[in-house]
């Protein structure tokens, strides 16, 4: 997508009259064309774009009226953003910035009260970087009446430092690893977690202690949860989730400095238990997480469609579908403008595979607003999502009787993503693609004893006995058995695994 397009499209109606309330106010001339390309812009208006200027030799003009745009987009963004969000960093920040002009003007008492208050925040939120600025801003004016020590302050520096030391390793040793997480991802690398982990361990020269953060286990866990969804395989991480849990009761009751790491590492293992089946145990850290949203409503806001997703999950493969359903509906409805784009794709593709499951035709409905490009989709929510998505198109349009349509979304799903599969050793995919083609070119195969021995030995499969992978082979198994895939599903599934 067109850069400046893409800018433009993170702004909201208000926002949009907003931003042109903004260039009224910059525009010193009459003749400026800003707003009207604004305009031609958001309308997609290819000819008034073309005409914006009479000659073909203005082209330069035109583009550099969109460069001046895409940067008066970027200072009020840039804007907005300082003004609106309301975090510990953002307000310690606007602290540091009012104190430097305070001091500057001499306005000395208060200009150190407001520095005392930005570095308690900034070392609530480990912000190291803006904790080395203020310092050097106090240590810039520690001559002035009312300054700290400088010997205290000094030391309060260096440790700072040794602290931004430990922080930069952390994040080069992260950054390496979500690298080598795509390779396995797009190119089928074959790497082994916790060899990779102890070797970029040592690379970095990380000890043992450095890790044991908040922040550094919910990277390890981000990390692991992407590597298992890979592998669709949960127990790979298990000791992970083991040292986690260790971690956490070692805590007690101790706050952490960021309550963002301790609530998302909740949601991993949640989301752990709930891919290992035992949804109760799921059920019981989304408890724990709702309780941590509560108590600030930035974060119930940033995870509430997350855990609205797992809650879900856990009720729908536990047999209470409509509850399951309701929660999901409810979750798209109080969320339309609000949620992330992200997280509003997963619950819309969730609750499709929900009704498709158990034969509602409203999941038709669903499917036709995953509107986004598979282009999109790979890039925002990756290709194993974006696979899953358009198998469950397939599966939807064939369950309906959409026979041509369900078949020229095999061949275009068959065309861009075989080569893929087969270089991430993915056949069973191609495998279970096979069985729906042999249905939409023979629907009375599915009688056929060979059919049928195929279907089944793919849950013989480890990495079929994911609940995703489950419910797909589940609705090829319903067709014979004259059942909704729901119905099989649950009878494929053990309840209550530790």
């Amino acid at each position: 997508m067109d850069s400046l397009l893409e800018l433009i499209n993170l702004l909201n109606t208000s926002e949009k009259q907003l931003f042109r309330q903004f260039l009224h106010r910059k525009n010193k001339r009459s003749d400026v064309k800003n707003l009207q390309l604004l305009d031609l812009l958001e309308t997609d208006d290819i000819d008034g774009l073309n005409n914006l200027y009479e000659s073909e030799k203005n082209n330069d003009a035109y583009h550099a009226l969109r460069k001046r745009l895409q940067d008066n987009l970027l200072l009020f963004l840039s804007q907005k953003t300082f003004e609106s969000t309301h975090s510990d960093t953002y307000d310690a920040l606007r602290l540091v910035v009012v104190s430097r002009f305070l001091l500057e003007n001499d306005v000395v008492k208060i200009a150190f009260k407001c520095l005392d208050k930005a570095e308690r925040l900034a070392e609530q939120s480990e912000q190291f970087n803006l904790l080395n600025e203020l310092l050097l801003l106090k240590l810039q004016y520690a001559h002035l009446p009312g300054a700290e020590d400088l010997e205290v302050l000094t030391a309060r520096f260096l440790q700072n430092q040794a602290c931004m030391q430990r922080d930069a390793k952390l994040i080069m040793a992260y950054a390496f690893l979500r690298q080598e997480l795509k390779e396995i991802h797009l190119k089928g690398k074959i790497v082994n977690l916790t060899s990779l982990m102890i070797t970029t361990i040592r690379k970095y020269k990380i000890a043992v202690q450095e890790i044991m953060t908040y922040k550094s286990i919910y990277q390890i866990l981000f990390l692991a949860n992407e590597y298992a969804a890979i592998q669709q395989n949960y127990g790979l991480i298990e000791r992970y989730i083991n040292r986690t849990k260790q971690f956490i009761q070692e805590q007690g009751h101790k706050k952490p400095a960021n309550l963002f790491y301790h609530i998302s590492i909740l949601y991993f293992l949640a989301n752990f238990h709930m891919r290992r089946k035992d949804f109760t145990r799921s059920a019981a850290y989304l408890k724990e997480m709702m309780e941590m949203m509560l108590t600030d409503s930035r974060y119930h806001a940033s995870f509430y469609l997350r855990h609205q997703l797992l809650s879900a999950l856990n009720l729908f493969f536990s047999g209470s579908a409509d509850d399951a359903i309701s929660i999901l509906q409810e979750s798209l409805r109080s969320t339309k403008h609000t949620g992330k784009p992200e997280d509003v794709e997963d619950i819309r593709i969730c609750l499709t595979m929900f009704l498709a499951l158990c034969d509602d035709r409203r999941c038709l409905k669903q499917l036709a607003l995953l509107t986004r490009t598979d282009a999109w989709y790979e890039k925002r929510m990756g290709m194993l999502w974006t696979i899953r998505k358009n198998l469950a198109e397939i599966l939807v349009h064939t369950q309906f009787s959409n026979i041509e349509l369900a078949m020229s979304r095999l061949i275009s799903f068959r065309r861009r993503y075989k080569k893929y599969l087969l270089k991430t050793s993915e056949e069973r995919v191609l495998l279970f693609l096979k069985q729906i083609e042999k249905y939409l070119q023979k629907t009375d195969v599915i009688f056929e004893l060979a059919y049928q021995k195929t279907v089944l030995s793919m849950l013989e499969s480890v990495e079929n006995n994911d609940i995703f992978s489950l419910s797909f082979i589940a609705w090829l198994i319903a067709q014979w058995e004259k059942k909704t895939g729901y119905k099989v599903v649950l009878t494929l599934i053990p309840q209550h695994v530790s």
